[in-house]
């Protein structure tokens, strides 16, 4: 658990979480991520560290920048936080409905690939009959 003390420079927590730092300053201008500022160096909390860690796990998810967003805005410390994990609820349900339409999507497009590989073949031997 991240003490709430302990600051994170961007390099370092671009090399801890594998993106580019460019990645964060995005976060940064989307309103994700709030850093302080001393001078021209930004200066992570262990606050900035979890929003950014849980908008990576949402990323793997497949969540939108906008949906992590709202769960991450919904989190009080110290409360039950019912309502954020309906959200996620809500944002893994709709993200399994659209990656089982795609996976029926693709199954179908497979399909129609093996049938015209068939067609082609057929065609080939019949034109060499000829």
């Amino acid at each position: 658990m991240a003490n709430k003390d302990v600051v994170y420079s961007i390099s370092e927590l671009a090399k801890e979480f594998e993106v580019t730092t460019r990645t964060i300053r995005h976060y940064e201008e989307l309103g994700l991520l709030k850093p302080t500022r001393n001078g021209q160096n930004r200066i992570y909390s262990a606050a900035d560290r979890t929003r950014l860690k849980l908008i990576l796990r949402g990323k793997r998810l497949g969540l939108s920048l906008e949906e992590s967003r709202e769960i991450i805005a919904l989190y009080a410390p110290g409360k039950s936080n019912v309502a954020q994990l309906k959200t996620l609820i809500d944002a893994i349900e709709r993200q399994r409905v659209k990656l089982n339409q795609q996976l029926d999507d693709i199954a179908r497009m497979l399909e129609d690939l093996n049938q015209a590989e068939i067609n082609c073949i057929k065609a080939l031997k019949a034109a060499s009959k000829q």
